[in-house]
């Protein structure tokens, strides 16, 4: 498959087999769709001995993992670096490296805040947010549609729940880009990554001690006054969720958005379609076919057998659930872009009690920031040779999308 993922080059599968899927390699992350198809067809459960996991890439391997909690545990958390991984990663990832019923009860802290009902009810205001991140590109020519857009109106909407003032909206978002940054074929988190980090610990120790003293209408406010069993949040664990929301809320929205945005600009036809009142099926394929989600960590807890292998209890598994979306034995033809496919059985936001909290409004995010952009931009080139990927083992996307748009000489109304 080349570098738009559009067709299977002779002799590549054979490439990416000597070479093995690392997902800290550069080359995964441009394109690591032709790694995903050799290990569906030839190593359904993948060994990489040099990093010391296994790996799962067929849908219904998938999920069946993230279905089964008891046996997939999240105890060690859900990142392969060593930094990150073990039973300390309750302290950075919270209710994310808890299994049930412990998990359920920290996540119920929060869940009320992303019910269906909730999250419609944010739609005038998402798109309010949306029009004030267009505002200063309407007469722009070019602008670059990741940074500038993308990423900026998830970023938005989250710190706005979150209780973070305005003014520091740009700071926390240039801050968590930095998070996930790694070197090429390293998991080690570099000094801007460190430094990213601490920065933004500091300014949440900060924001919780002034919630603390003047409460708001916000997510942390009402965890500053929650319970577990009796017993209140740390000032640590409200921080960890501070971190594992804003994250979420940046990454993978942002970059699924600026996928969409990048597999239109390759395809002229759903471009055309997506800007002109298509939205929610481009953001449908795209989570199906290039979500940012690619990749998510598990521990065995006890010794089993998958595809005829004896897996020891310990086991750290790597589980693709982008490698599922693009399943054949589910999703015919799945090379292909289809704005008219049954998206049904996709799993960009997990399965299971794990499944991401946010999707529904991330899907809101996504489909208002393409309805908006398409009520001003009729067509858009990119300048791929200025584009930047984000080189993540978690995440797929762009930190860098310069675009040449063409803009309507009648703004239309988008379909809401």
């Amino acid at each position: 498959m080349d570098a738009d993922g559009l067709t299977i080059q002779d002799g590549l599968e054979d490439a990416v087999a000597e070479r093995g899927y690392d997902p800290f390699d550069y080359k995964v992350h441009e394109d690591p769709y032709p790694f995903y198809a050799w290990m569906r067809e030839h190593a359904p459960l993948y060994r990489n001995e040099e990093r010391n996991f296994w790996a799962l890439s067929r849908h219904a391997d998938v999920v069946a993992a993230l279905k089964n909690p008891a046996l997939f545990s999240n105890r060690n958390g859900i990142s392969l670096e060593t930094e990150l991984w073990g039973p300390h990663a309750v302290k950075t990832s919270f209710f994310l490296a808890m299994d049930p019923p412990e998990h359920g009860a920290h996540r119920s802290l929060v869940s009320g805040a992303f019910t269906l009902r909730r999250v419609a009810a944010l739609e005038p205001r998402i798109r309010e947010l949306a029009r004030a991140r267009l505002e200063p590109l309407r007469d722009q020519q070019s602008f670059d549609f990741a940074a500038n857009y993308a990423a900026a109106l998830p970023n938005d909407v989250v710190c706005e729940m979150l209780g973070v003032p305005a003014a520091d909206w740009d700071q926390v978002r240039a801050d968590t880009d930095q998070l996930n940054q790694r070197d090429d074929g390293s998991e080690d988190r570099g000094e801007n990554s460190v430094a990213a980090a601490l920065r933004l610990a500091y300014y949440f120790v900060r924001l919780v001690g002034d919630l603390r003293r003047h409460p708001g209408d916000d997510l942390t406010s009402a965890l500053i006054q929650a319970e577990v069993n009796g017993v209140k949040l740390t000032e640590a664990q409200i921080v960890a969720f501070l971190f594992l929301v804003i994250s979420a809320g940046n990454e993978s929205t942002g970059k699924t958005i600026g996928n969409a945005w990048y597999n239109g600009w390759l395809r002229p036809d759903v471009q055309r379609a997506g800007l002109n009142g298509r939205a929610a099926d481009w953001v449908r394929e795209t989570l199906r076919y290039d979500s940012a989600s690619q990749m998510t960590a598990r521990c065995l807890t006890e010794d089993t057998v998958i595809h005829g292998i004896q897996l020891p209890a310990g086991a750290r598994v790597a589980i693709l659930p982008a490698s599922g979306n693009r399943d054949e034995r589910v999703f015919p033809d799945p090379e292909r872009y289809d704005l008219d496919r049954d998206t049904s059985k996709l799993i960009s936001f997990g399965h299971g009690p794990h499944h991401c909290l946010g999707a529904a409004l991330a899907r809101l995010e996504m489909r208002i920031a393409l309805e908006e952009i398409g009520a001003l931009v009729s067509g858009y080139e990119i300048d791929m040779a200025n584009a930047r990927r984000v080189h993540s083992p978690h995440q797929r996307g762009f930190a860098a999308l310069p675009s040449v748009v063409s803009h309507r000489s009648k703004p239309r109304t988008p379909d809401a």
